[in-house]
């Protein structure tokens, strides 16, 4: 399987002459077939016809290139409501969100976090879970996704009733 660090700069010019940011790549294997998860974003947001178009450059330059050997499945996203974090440059665009973060190991004996991004350094990016500040070393971290925020700022409208008809 190739690795990320080696896949991505091979696509990433390809999806930024396409006009797209690459945010990141997600690999899973599921017995002999490899999901390979791209996601891009741009300024303006991403729409259906924008992933298809990635979609079918991409396909095209790894097969082309033979760059994963077996049978693959390609899926081109945008990044979602509950946008996943793969570089410290976007941690950093996100400092003060709710993130959950999932860890290859025990920190403060905790594989999960939940809580308010506060900093971000080259080493470690800090979450305030329970009143409590973790430290959580970068290369600890597995997968990190923006919780989003589902606040009504208002009382749901009730539904407009009309005149009662009688049955008769």
């Amino acid at each position: 399987m190739i690795a990320n660090d080696i896949l991505e700069p091979l696509v990433g010019p390809t999806v930024a002459g396409l006009g797209y940011e690459l945010l990141g790549i997600e690999r899973q294997r599921s017995g002999d077939n490899l999901l390979l998860r791209l996601y891009i974003d741009s300024p303006t947001g991403i729409a259906l016809m924008d992933c298809e178009r990635v979609s079918k450059q991409i396909g095209n330059l790894l097969d082309a290139e033979q760059l994963i050997d077996g049978r693959y499945t390609l899926e081109v996203s945008s990044p979602g409501v509950d946008r996943p974090l793969f570089k410290l440059d976007h941690y950093r665009r996100f400092i003060g969100a709710t993130v959950q973060v999932r860890l290859r190991a025990l920190v403060e004996q905790r594989r999960r976090l939940q809580g308010k991004l506060l900093a971000v350094d080259e080493r470690t990016v800090s979450v305030e879970c329970d009143d409590e500040t973790i430290q959580v070393p970068v290369g600890l971290i597995e997968r990190t996704r923006l919780v989003p925020s589902w606040e009504l700022n208002s009382k749901p409208a009730s539904p407009k009733r009309g005149p009662k008809k009688s049955v008769g």
